[in-house]
C-alpha cells in the first residue's frame, strides 16, 4: 500500500495530536512486571514434575467442579509454553491500551491485533520487540488515516449496484453488519472508521473505536428508519437482512475520494473528484456537533435502579471534567435537574431523546430554531394572563420543550414544534404534538382555538409573522398571551383586537440580554 504524505494534503488539518503516545517509563514498568511474572511461571513449571506432579493429580480430582468433571492433565495445565503465550497476549494488550492506537487503527488492523491477542500468538514481550513495534504504530498516523479510507471503500458490499467500484458516492451499502439478534462489531467498525475520518474532516475529536456498535444496534431496532449521525454529515439505515445503508454529505464523499485519489492517482475518475457546487436542501450539514468526549459521557448514563427517571453518570465519569460539565449542560437543556446525589432527574422518559442526541451529536441550533426556553416565573405569569376556562381548546406554537405548555390542559392542547428533538421531548411528556413549521401549520390546518400561549422566534421579523399566524387560528372572543420583543410594545400589531401590554421583562432569558414584553390580546 502507498503511504500518503498528509503534509501535502490540505483537506486534513494535521496540527492537533492524533493520539497520546505511551511514555517510555510506562513501558519500562510493564517490561519489569512481565519479566518478573515470566520467571515465576518458569519456576512453577519447573517444580511440577515427578512425584509432585503425581500429587497434583489428587488436587485436580478432589476439587473439580461437580457439574464439569473435565480436567486437563497436570503436564498440560503447567505447560510453560501456554502460560507464557497468555502472558504475552496480556502484556501486549495492556501496552496497546496505554495509547489510543487501537482507536486510530483501521478496522482491518484492529481485527488482526485482536486475533493475535485472542489466539495468543503475540511475540514475546521483550524490549527488542515492544519498543520498535509501539514506535512504528505511533509513527503510522498518516498511513492509518489513508488505510481507514481504503478499508472503508474495500469493505463496501460488492453485491449492490449502489456502490460504485470507481469511488465513493453519497450512498453506500455495507453487508453483514447485523444479524437477527446482534451486531457484527468488526463490520460496525468500518462505519466507525468512516465516522472517524469524517470527524477529522470536520475538525472534531474522534469517536472511540467501539463507539458505533451501540448506534448500529439502535438502527437495527429501528430498521428501515434513517438515523442522522454526526451533525448531518452521515445518515444510517439498517435492514433486517443485515445490510447497513449509509448516506454521506456530498462534501464528505468528495473528500473521501480525494484521499482515494492520493492513493491511486490513475484509478479514480474525474467525476468522483469534482467538488460539489451546492449543498442539497434535504441533507444540511450542521457545523458544530458536540465533541465525542461529551457524547461518551452521555452514552455511559444509566437509569437508577430505584427511579427510571433518575440517571447516574458512569463510574469513569464520577469526578469532574470539562466533558462532564458540558454533558450536564446538555442534560439541563433537555430538562434535567441535578439532585443532591449528583444524579440528573427528568419528568419524562429520557431514553429515546438521549439516543437521538447521542446519534446526531447535536442539539437544535439556536440560530436556526431561535429556541430560548421561557423562564419558569414568566411562564406562570403568562398562564395566569391567559385565564383558561373549562373546555377551552388551547394552542402553543413553537412549543420548544414545553415550559409554557405545562401550564395548559394536556388533553385539550395542541403543540406545534419544528425541532424533531423538541417534538420528541413533548411527546414523552404526554403532549399532543405536531412536528412541523408553525407558519406552514397555520396555512394548512382547519383547527381553531380558544386560547393561545406563545413565545415565538424573534429574529428577521418572525415574531410578528408567528403572532399573525396564531391570530388567524383564534375563535371569536378568544385570547392570545404572547412573549414578544420589547420593541413591539405599543404598536398595533393585531388590528381590530383589544391589546393589553402587560409587563416588560429585562434580561430574563439565559444566554441573551434581550428585553421582552408580555402581550394579552382578545379577539373582538
Amino acid at each position: 500500500m502507498t503511504d500518503m504524505d498528509m503534509t501535502d494534503f490540505s483537506i486534513v488539518d494535521d496540527a492537533t495530536p492524533f493520539f497520546a503516545p505511551v511514555s517510555s517509563d510506562l513501558i519500562d514498568g510493564l517490561l519489569g512486571q512481565y519479566n518478573s511474572m515470566r520467571q515465576r511461571i518458569t519456576h512453577i513449571a519447573g517444580m511440577i514434575d515427578g512425584e509432585l506432579s503425581a500429587a497434583m493429580e489428587y488436587f485436580l480430582d478432589g476439587n473439580a467442579d461437580e457439574h464439569n468433571r473435565f480436567k486437563p492433565s497436570v503436564q498440560k495445565l503447567f505447560n510453560p509454553a501456554g502460560a507464557i503465550a497468555a502472558l504475552n497476549a496480556a502484556y501486549w494488550s495492556k501496552t496497546l491500551a496505554m495509547t489510543d492506537v487501537l482507536s486510530v487503527m483501521p478496522q482491518k488492523r484492529r481485527d488482526e491485533w485482536n486475533k493475535t491477542i485472542s489466539e495468543m500468538t503475540a511475540p514475546d514481550f521483550t524490549e527488542e520487540a515492544v519498543r520498535p513495534t509501539i514506535g512504528d504504530l505511533l509513527a503510522s498516523r498518516q498511513k492509518f488515516f489513508a488505510e481507514r479510507v481504503e478499508g472503508i471503500f474495500r469493505g463496501l458490499s460488492g453485491e449492490h449496484v449502489t456502490n460504485s467500484p470507481a469511488g465513493f458516492s453519497k450512498r453506500m451499502i455495507i453487508g453483514y453488519v447485523t444479524s437477527e439478534w446482534s451486531t457484527n462489531t468488526s463490520r460496525a467498525g468500518l462505519i466507525n472508521d468512516l465516522r472517524a475520518v469524517i470527524a477529522k474532516f470536520m475538525g472534531r475529536d474522534e469517536p472511540k473505536w467501539n463507539a458505533t456498535s451501540g448506534i448500529v444496534s439502535m438502527a437495527r431496532q429501528r430498521h428501515g428508519e434513517w438515523l442522522i449521525l454526526d451533525g448531518g454529515a452521515l445518515k444510517l439505515r439498517c435492514y433486517l437482512k443485515g445490510t447497513a445503508h449509509l448516506e454521506v454529505h456530498p462534501e464528505m464523499a468528495w473528500r473521501l475520494n480525494q484521499v482515494l485519489h492520493s492513493l491511486y492517482p490513475m484509478a479514480i475518475p474525474a467525476q468522483f473528484r469534482k467538488k460539489p457546487v451546492k449543498q442539497e436542501k434535504h441533507h444540511q450539514l450542521m457545523n458544530r456537533p458536540l465533541p465525542f468526549a461529551v457524547i461518551d459521557v452521555l452514552s455511559e448514563l444509566r437509569a437508577s435502579r430505584h427511579n427510571p427517571l433518575e440517571f447516574q453518570f458512569g463510574y469513569q465519569h464520577c469526578g469532574s471534567s470539562p466533558a462532564k460539565a458540558e454533558a450536564i449542560r446538555v442534560l439541563q437543556y433537555l430538562g434535567g435537574v441535578i439532585n443532591n446525589k449528583g444524579n440528573v432527574e427528568f419528568d419524562f422518559k429520557l431514553d429515546g431523546v438521549l439516543n437521538e442526541v447521542i446519534a446526531s451529536g447535536c442539539l437544535p441550533d439556536r440560530a436556526t430554531h431561535q429556541f430560548f426556553a421561557t423562564p419558569a416565573e414568566m411562564a406562570k405569569d403568562a398562564a395566569t394572563e391567559l385565564s383558561i376556562n373549562e373546555g377551552d381548546f388551547c394552542l402553543e406554537p413553537s412549543a420548544g420543550t414545553g415550559n409554557l405548555a405545562v401550564h395548559l390542559p394536556k388533553e385539550r392542547t395542541r403543540c406545534v414544534e419544528i425541532s424533531k428533538l423538541h417534538a420528541h421531548i413533548l411527546a414523552e411528556k404526554g403532549f399532543n404534538v405536531l412536528q412541523m413549521d408553525f407558519l406552514e401549520y397555520a396555512r394548512t390546518t382547519t383547527e381553531r382555538f380558544d386560547k393561545v400561549l406563545m413565545n415565538p422566534p424573534f429574529s428577521d421579523g418572525r415574531a410578528l409573522a408567528h403572532l399573525e399566524a396564531a391570530a388567524s387560528l383564534v375563535k371569536p372572543q378568544g385570547r392570545i398571551v404572547a412573549i414578544l420583543p420589547a420593541s413591539m410594545k405599543g404598536k398595533d400589531v393585531l388590528p381590530g383586537w383589544n391589546l393589553n401590554w402587560v409587563r416588560v421583562y429585562e434580561n430574563e432569558f439565559a444566554g441573551t440580554s434581550v428585553s421582552v414584553v408580555m402581550l394579552r390580546a382578545e379577539r373582538k
